[in-house]
């Protein structure tokens, strides 16, 4: 059978009565039979199937597909009902976010089989198969990469095993890597294939020189982080888990190279096409056109099985194309983030200095004069999706405090305003209603790779947007944060200047203001939603700082002055919501106020502890194996 293990796939091409003409056909093409492997390698068409299965497999942690997993933290709140105990858990489990187990070995062996088949080719045209192999190593450190940033070093396997029935497994159990080897075995892989690689920016479904480089100075900032700020808590003795200090400066000096390189390459840059600098942020992410800034993708299309409902479930309930929508609601955390076009940060201004309620003519208002990735990033309280302007405000505000509202999307009742016996609708047709899913809970929507094409909403239809895996805000952002770690700071204000320019951060900073609170901010505004925050919160160490297990209170967002601060508590997601305030006769009356909330299924506060900073190993991979060695702190 082993003959065949590649096969399966590799047939579905020619089934369809053509090549694959094009780098992202493989994804419409479905198996339909097997072919042994010598005839597979014979054809480059048959073997860019394989190739595309490989890819299919590439793991991601949040994504399009899973939207609930962006409520796991601080960005979101799940307003879906059986996703609100993500919003009650006390503690993380020292399990969260493993990424080592059969299948994973099972996908490494595969890849190294391709590899192996790929050297042993002698039908395909040099150039075909050493692409194909170039590509089989990037899927392959891309893989140890995912491991390594959650379960630290990895036994390192880059030959395909097989077990010999023997009776003794000892030669199949290799021990854990050096989590320093790990990394360097992916920057030395993406070394060595960036120039095999096409140089081509119109590819972005299959590996490109870019796309290596631009992994390479992740993995490397990445591995230059742990060392530089790590701690004997987060080591083991023999280099399983922790790196050296001594290698951070190396590390970085490698990531700011890599960034570099597609930096003064030429071949990318930020994307920019329309002139409302908000609607050109969301944009970026949902054209597939002749897109600059992309760089690697998880592609999809349209009337195949490739597709996604991230828009069915996200989109605003009252112009929903289904009647679903609203799940993921952004929280006051993030919003609050996004600083002020003088490059200050400042709370949403609810209340005055003295703690009188602050009144809006137009419910946009209290958002106006932020970063513009803000309104790119969220559906915000009166702003428009697909052409239709969401509703969402909580109810009415009585002069004497008194709240009228309803329990249901868009609810009117009668005769309950003062000296008004006509029916009202007293709540938002968007909500927010406390406890109704679906509702905007936050007093948000998200707008991040929403797709505003038509029947995008429509579970016959659903959506092609891709997922986004690097671009190249990001390798300004590494080039930006390495130059800040070597100490170059002229250089980091240089490569943060156009990603803060975009978004109508017009006043640059100075080499002065580049500190590690800025590093952390702008990522942290600029990849909202695109399963960063993790990752860097763990690389920074940081998370047991940020998600500490403390409680939060509305008085932590009204007025606050840490909002910049790297190491601010966030441990519970907040939301703010509108009210027509109802005083006739009053100068302020119909206008707005808002009020900071804590949705009531937030019930705890969010703890990572030490031992979350790597995974917990398996306990069947432990009995399989004595020489793996446990992670600490667990």
């Amino acid at each position: 059978m082993k003959k065949y293990i590649y096969a399966f796939v590799a047939i579905a091409c020619l089934s369809f009565g053509q090549s694959c003409k094009k780098d992202s056909e493989f994804l419409d093409k479905q198996p339909t039979s097997t072919l042994p492997i010598d005839a597979v390698w014979k054809d480059p068409n048959l073997v860019l199937t394989v190739v595309g299965d490989l890819y299919d497999r590439y793991p991601d942690f949040q994504r399009i597909e899973s939207w609930w997993l962006f409520a796991d933290f601080d960005e979101g709140f799940a307003s879906a009902g059986g996703d609100y105990f993500r919003h009650q858990n006390l503690e993380y489990g020292y399990d969260a976010w493993r990424y080592w187990d059969m299948g994973v070995y099972g996908y490494i062996r595969d890849l190294n089989m391709f590899i192996k088949r790929g050297q042993e080719s002698t039908a395909l045209k040099p150039a075909d198969r050493d692409r194909f192999m170039a590509e089989a190593r990037f899927i392959r450190a891309g893989v140890y990469f995912e491991m390594v940033k959650r379960m630290g070093g990895v036994p390192l396997i880059t030959v395909p095993l097989d077990y010999d029935y023997s009776g003794d497994p000892s030669y199949l159990q290799y021990p854990r890597a050096k989590e320093a080897e790990i990394y360097d075995f992916v920057i030395a892989e993406l070394e060595a294939v960036k120039t095999i690689l096409p140089d081509d920016a119109t590819v972005k479904s299959r590996a490109t020189k870019a796309a290596a480089l631009a992994m390479e100075a992740r993995a490397a900032l990445y591995a230059g982080s742990i060392a530089k700020y790590s701690n004997s808590q987060l080591s083991l003795p023999g280099g399983e888990v922790g790196i050296s200090s001594t290698l951070a400066n190396g590390y970085f000096t490698k990531a700011l190279n890599a960034a570099k390189q597609i930096i003064d390459g030429g071949k990318y840059s930020l994307y920019q096409k329309n002139p409302n600098l908000s609607d050109n942020f969301a944009a970026l992410f949902t054209d597939k056109g002749s897109n600059p800034e992309v760089i690697f993708v998880k592609d999809f299309k349209l009337k195949t099985n490739k597709v996604h409902g991230f828009t069915i479930d996200n989109q605003p309930r009252s112009s929903a194309e289904e009647a679903q929508g609203g799940r993921l609601n952004p929280s006051l955390n993030l919003v609050q983030s996004f600083e002020k076009l003088d490059n200050t940060y400042a709370s949403l201004a609810s209340v005055d200095a003295g703690g009188n309620p602050v009144y809006y003519t137009n419910i946009t208002d209290i958002f106006a004069g932020r970063d513009a990735r803000l309104a790119g990033t969220v559906i915000l309280p009166g702003t428009q999706f697909k052409g239709k302007t969401v509703d969402i405000w909580a109810g009415y505000q009585l002069a004497n405090g008194t709240i009228i509202t309803g329990d249901n999307f868009g609810q009117t009742k009668d005769k309950v305003l003062p000296d008004n016996p006509a029916s009202v609708q007293v709540v938002g047709k968007d909500g927010p209603v406390d406890g109704l899913e679906f509702s905007a809970q936050s007093g948000f929507y998200v707008r991040k790779y929403l797709d505003p094409a038509t029947g995008s909403g429509q579970i016959g239809t659903r959506s092609d947007v891709w997922w986004i895996r690097y671009r190249y805000a990001e390798v300004l952002l590494n080039a930006a944060e390495a130059a800040f770690e070597l100490g170059d700071f002229g250089a980091a204000a240089g490569y943060i200047k156009p990603v803060r320019d975009r978004a109508g951060l017009t006043t640059a900073l100075t080499p002065a203001e580049i500190t590690f609170d800025r590093i952390v901010h702008e990522r942290k505004v600029e990849f909202a939603f695109e399963g960063h925050e993790l990752w860097d919160m763990k690389r920074w160490r940081l998370a047991d700082k940020v998600w500490n297990g403390s409680n939060m209170s509305a008085a932590d967002f009204i007025n606050a002055t840490n909002i910049g601060s790297a190491t601010r508590t966030s441990t519970q997601v907040f939301g703010i919501w509108p009210y027509k305030y109802y005083n006739p006769g009053n100068a302020n009356h119909l206008k707005y106020v808002f009020k900071v909330i804590k949705p009531s299924r937030v019930t705890a506060a969010h703890r990572f502890r030490i031992g979350n900073y790597y995974s917990s190993i398996g306990q069947d991979v432990l009995n399989g194996n004595p020489k793996i060695i446990r992670n600490p702190n667990q």
